[in-house]
C-alpha cells in the first residue's frame, strides 16, 4: 500500500509515518518544514518538500507517487494564533485540505484519513465525556477550520465516492513534541523543569485534558486503514486530568521543588473536556494502552536527550 502523510515532519505525523514503515507499507511525506523537523522524517520514506498551499508542486507529487492512501497532518494548530490570524488558520487548514481533496479524486485515491481536534470542534462541553453526537459549538477559530473540512470530506464521499475516516484527536502528547511552542503543555512544562525554570499555569490548574500517548495514536492510524470506513471516531484515554495534575506528575519525574505561575486563563480554550472513545474502540477494533505516567516517563526521558544536547 502506498500511502501519502502530510505533515509527516511534525511530531504526531512522524510517528504515524515510522508506524506505518514499521507496519510494511510504502510511504512519502509532504512537510513544508515549516514546524517539522528533517531528522524526524524515517529514513525509509521518500520526502518531498512542499507546501499544501501550493497546488502544482503538491500535484507533482501526486503524479510521482500515486498514493492509495493520504493521511493528512499538515495544519495550522495554534488555537492563539488562530485567533489573531484567523485568515492564515483558514488557508492552511481549509485551502491546504480542499487541494489534497481535489488531487485524491483526480489520482484515483481510495481513502482519506483525516486529523481532526477532538479539543477544539466540541466546543464548552455540554456533557462529559463528550460523544461524537455532542453539538459542534467551536470557541476558536482553529476549531471552525477544523471542522469545516470534516464537512468537505463527507461532501467529497457523498459526491465523488471517496471513502475516509476522520480521527478527532484529544491532547496527543509523547516524543517529539515541540516544547518550544504555543501548543503542547506536556513537553513546554517538561522542557521548562528540567533546565530549572518555572511552568506557567493559565487559569487556576483546575482545566482538565485528555491526554493521549502519541503511540496510541498511531495505532487508531494504523487500524483506519482498513476499518472505521466514513466514520468521525474520538480518539483519547477516555480520562480527565487537571492541568495541575500535569505540572505535578511532572515535577516528580523531574525532581522539581518549585510551583508553577499562573496567570490568567486564555480566550479559546476550554475548561474541561474528555471523550468517550467507544465508538473508535469498536469500529477500529482499538483501545489506548499506554498509562498516563508512563507516557510522561517517556516523553520526559526524549526532552531530556534534547535539553542536554
Amino acid at each position: 500500500m502506498r500511502i501519502l502523510v502530510t505533515g509527516g515532519a511534525g511530531f504526531i505525523g512522524s510517528n504515524v509515518v515510522d508506524g506505518y514503515i514499521e507496519t510494511g507499507y510504502s510511504v512519502c511525506v509532504v512537510d513544508n518544514l515549516s514546524k517539522g523537523r528533517r531528522k524526524n522524517i524515517h529514513p525509509k520514506a521518500r520526502f518531498y518538500e512542499v507546501d499544501i498551499l501550493n497546488r502544482h508542486a503538491l500535484e507533482e507529487v501526486f503524479i510521482k507517487e500515486r498514493p492509495e492512501v493520504v493521511n493528512h497532518h499538515s495544519a495550522q494548530v495554534d488555537v492563539r494564533r488562530s485567533l489573531s490570524e484567523p485568515l492564515f488558520d483558514m488557508s492552511l487548514n481549509i485551502e491546504g485540505s480542499l487541494n489534497l481533496l481535489e488531487l485524491s479524486v483526480k489520482y484515483g485515491v481510495k481513502r482519506f484519513i483525516y486529523a481532526s481536534s477532538g479539543g477544539a470542534i466540541y466546543g464548552e462541553p455540554r456533557f462529559l465525556p463528550l460523544t461524537e453526537e455532542h453539538p459542534i459549538e467551536p470557541i476558536s477559530h482553529y476549531g471552525v477550520s477544523k471542522h469545516t473540512v470534516e464537512h468537505y470530506v463527507e461532501l467529497y464521499r457523498h459526491n465523488y465516492g471517496l471513502n475516509y475516516v476522520v480521527l478527532r484527536y484529544s491532547n496527543v502528547y509523547g516524543p517529539r513534541q515541540d516544547p518550544y511552542g504555543e501548543a503542547g503543555v506536556v513537553a513546554i512544562f517538561a522542557n521548562l523543569m528540567l533546565k530549572g525554570e518555572t511552568p506557567v499555569i493559565f487559569g487556576d490548574g483546575g482545566q482538565t485534558r485528555d491526554f493521549i500517548y502519541v503511540k496510541d495514536v498511531v495505532d487508531a492510524n494504523i487500524a483506519a486503514l482498513n476499518k472505521g470506513t466514513n466514520l468521525c471516531l474520538n480518539i483519547g484515554s477516555g480520562k480527565e486530568t487537571s492541568v495541575r495534575e500535569v505540572f505535578e506528575s511532572i515535577a516528580q519525574i523531574v525532581g522539581f521543588k518549585g510551583s508553577p505561575k499562573f496567570q490568567p486563563a486564555r480566550k479559546g480554550e476550554v475548561s474541561r473536556i474528555y471523550h468517550d472513545v467507544s465508538r473508535a474502540s469498536s469500529a477500529l477494533k482499538w483501545t489506548p494502552k499506554t498509562p498516563f505516567k508512563e507516557g510522561l516517563r517517556r516523553a520526559v526521558e526524549q526532552i531530556k536527550k534534547e535539553v542536554l544536547v
